[in-house]
This record gives C-alpha cells, structure tokens and sequence, in this order.
C-alpha cells in the first residue's frame, strides 16, 4: 500500500475514533478543536440536532465536511449528517433509514411515534403556516386537557379526605403537573445521555 493511503486511513480511524474522547466536551470546547475538527464539528451537528435545531446542524455538518480527511471520512460524516438532520426535521421515515445506513441501532418504534408525534406539535419551520398553525392548537389543547387531569386527581383525592376548594385544587393540581413534568424531564436527560454514551461506543467500535 502506497505510503500516502496508509497515512490518511490512519487519520481517519483516528478522526472517528476521537468522537468517543470529544462526546465528554463541551460545545465551547468541540469549537475550539482544531486537531479533530472534523469530529467535533460533527459531533455538535449531531446535539444541534437533538435540539431541534436544523439550521445549526446542517452548519455544522457543513464545516466538518470541510475539515474531513479523505472520502471515506467524508462518506461517514454524510451519513451521520442525514440521520441528524432527519432527527432536526422531525422526517420518521428517513430518520430510521439513515441511521440504518449509518450501521448504529435504529431508533425503538415508540422512539419514532414520540418522534411522529412531536413534529405535529412543533413542526419544523419548513412545514409551513398551516402546520405550525395546528401545532399550536394541538400545544394549546394538551395543556388544557394536563392541568384538568391534575386538578382532577387533587380534587378527587381531596373528596375523600374531606374536601378541598375548587381554587386550592386548581393550584394543587398544577403543583402536581409541574412536579410530573420535571420528574420526566429528569428522566429523559438519563436517557438521552444513555443513548449518547452508546452511540459513542458504536461509533469507536467501527472505527477500530
């Protein structure tokens, strides 16, 4: 093997292999890297993504397109770029295939329909009037239909001990929701950093 090949497939493996050290980084400190600049740049593609956040995804991915070493490291970082922006964009469909081809566990079918669920929610900005318009009514609506359940449950339990007023149970119940809510919240920052931890060892696993 040439002399020149060898070199830049050695770069690369490390390129991919630094995605591992530089997940534990800040986004101000993947900014600043300029010895895996490709890797860190993709790496903030990827939580600009998580955020919803298309327009910086795609900057980012864009930038490290630029600072990639090699085809083989262009065709992964594409890869990984079109299952982020499938996430960014709320696409279900495409989100499944790209991480398929990107060769990391697809999401779970009850990731998807959250996934489905939240672009009707909070469509992405390309959706259009109309969808942000419903999207609203639908926000408006779960809202509504949350804080009834949770007065509903304060006041039903305040029956049994006696009673409660109607505006006590009405804050009670929103203590009750805010509560919920922030438990979940919680919860779902676990997970999300499961997921990155995983992914991040899928990623180092193919680069050996």
């Amino acid at each position: 093997m040439p002399k020149q090949q060898r070199t830049m497939r050695i770069e690369q493996r490390g390129q991919m292999a630094a995605m591992q050290q530089l997940e534990s980084k800040s986004d101000e400190e993947l900014e600043a890297e300029t010895r895996y600049k490709a890797a860190a740049q993709a790496i903030l593609g990827y939580r600009a993504a998580e955020r919803y956040d298309a327009k910086a995804a795609r900057a980012h991915f864009q930038r490290a397109l630029a600072a990639a070493r090699g085809a083989q490291e262009r065709a992964g970082i594409r890869k990984m770029a079109d299952a982020s922006l499938a996430l960014a964009e709320r696409r279900v469909d495409d989100l499944k295939r790209a991480t398929e081809r990107l060769g990391v566990e697809a999401p779970t079918t009850r990731q998807l329909r959250s996934l489905r669920f939240l672009g009707l929610v909070a469509p992405p900005a390309s959706a259009g009037a109309l969808a942000r318009v419903r999207g609203i009514l639908i926000a408006i609506v779960l809202v509504i239909a949350v804080l009834a359940l949770g007065f509903g449950i304060v006041y039903g339990i305040a029956q049994i001990f006696g009673g409660m007023s109607v505006d006590l149970s009405i804050f009670w119940g929103f203590v009750l929701v805010a509560i919920v809510l922030g438990v979940l919240a919680v919860l779902g920052r676990r997970r999300q950093k499961r997921a990155q931890a995983e992914r991040a060892e899928q990623i180092a696993a193919r680069s050996r």
